[in-house]
């Protein structure tokens, strides 16, 4: 029997193999370039270990201070504020000049010309990163890390209503995306930030967990109730706007003041939202650590103006900003992706979904006003300059 074989059938040719040849050949010269420094160290190594003796210069920490002063453990353990107590350790210069892995504090003064130098650490001023808080927001998170496995009630979840049940699970689905982009921006940074600003580091590396645990527990939701719904375009923007934002300060401005604020705003509401104990209990959990990540972005931003040379520029280019961060932000929340599920839980129902756009009338104001709160904490007057209506844009009902 022959065989049918003609031009049409036949299956394309693969394309070509994606290849990492160009970026191999670049990090072989970059060792090459290197090379005389890594052989150097590596010599002196063999000739020392060849001639069967020890260096033990490591073994003179006295000339750093080693022994003469040890932490005090507090009540809560042994903290970051206990050990930064220890002089030398503390101490955290305003411009970083060590883009280095060696931790701030140690003896790495006469290794200086020896160590590589990570030029992806470039944010080196303390003002864009640091908030008087970091410390104690750091020792909270790790102490009150909770499981989407193992801490939600998740069969409490059935027996909702269709309508009910389908705006549960399109918040959720909404509410992951949010989650799992505001877990990117933290970790476009971490690694441009130098070790001498460790317990910023620290602290965004907790508030990555932190979004990957409410990603996943708001995806389990959605799956739980029935299934993802719908993607949210406007909100998607708005998430690109953040991790798109010019600097560390600007991003922060945007996720953790105003947009995480507003989500936080509405885990505040879930009292009013949830329609199971389990939707309480995500939002409770939930809520907690994302008034951790506003309040780092409150007094990031208020230490931010505080300590910059220039403060009067620095507000002008931040109200710049401010004024399409708002704009991006109340775009994303007309979406009726995320108003309109809203809408029926807080109405109890689709047919009640007008209630339930009133009572949302009434949460944008309570919104905003603790929005430009955050802004009046930080020292950054936008009451003025706001451009989000207090008032709902809609009037707060809308006719199907």
């Amino acid at each position: 029997m022959g065989v049918d074989v003609t031009v049409d059938k036949l299956k394309p040719l693969p394309g070509d193999t994606p290849s990492n040849a160009a970026a191999l050949d670049k990090y072989e010269r970059d060792f090459q370039s290197h090379g005389q420094v890594w052989g150097e160290i590596l010599q002196k190594n063999f000739e020392r270990l060849s001639a069967g003796s020890y260096s033990l210069q490591w073994m003179n920490g006295e000339a750093n201070g080693w022994g003469s002063q040890k932490p005090k453990i507090s009540s809560r353990g042994l903290t970051y504020n206990d050990i930064n107590r220890v002089k030398g350790s503390g101490e955290i210069d305003e411009v970083v000049s060590w883009k280095s892995f060696a931790p701030r504090g140690s003896i790495r003064e006469p290794y200086k010309n020896m160590m590589p130098v990570l030029e992806n650490y470039d944010v080196l001023h303390k003002y864009d990163v640091w908030s008087d808080n970091v410390m104690p927001l750091y020792e909270e998170a790790v102490a009150r890390q909770w499981s989407a496995t193992r801490d939600i009630p998740w069969d409490d979840v059935n027996g909702l209503p269709e309508d009910l049940a389908k705006a549960s699970c399109q918040l959720s689905t909404f509410l992951t995306e949010v989650e799992f982009a505001a877990g990117d921006f933290p970790a476009k940074w971490l690694y441009r930030i130098p070790q001498d600003f460790l317990e910023v580091k620290s602290f965004m590396a907790t508030q990555i967990m932190d979004e990957a645990r409410h990603q996943e527990v708001f995806r389990k939701r959605a799956l739980m109730g029935g299934g993802l719904m719908h993607a949210t375009p406007g909100f998607e923007w708005a998430l690109k706007s953040i991790l798109d934002a010019p600097n560390h300060v600007m991003g922060t401005f945007l996720l953790n003041l105003l947009g995480e604020g507003l989500v936080l705003s509405i885990f505040r509401s879930g009292e009013m939202i949830a329609k199971t104990h389990a939707d309480k209990e995500i939002f409770r959990l939930c809520m907690q650590d994302e008034a951790r990540h506003v309040s780092y972005g409150v007094l990031q931003f208020k230490y931010f103006l505080d300590n910059h040379p220039n403060r009067a520029q620095a507000e002008e280019e931040l109200h710049r900003f401010a004024d399409l961060g708002e704009q991006i932000i109340m775009t994303a929340f007309s979406e009726a992706t995320v108003n309109e599920p809203v809408a029926i839980l807080l109405g109890g129902g689709l047919k009640n979904i007008d209630k339930g756009m009133e009572g949302l009338g009434k949460l944008w104001t309570v919104f905003i006003e603790e929005y430009l709160q955050r802004c009046d904490r930080a020292g950054f007057d936008r009451r003025a300059r706001c451009t989000i209506p207090m008032q709902l844009p809609w009037g707060g009902s809308v006719a199907a």
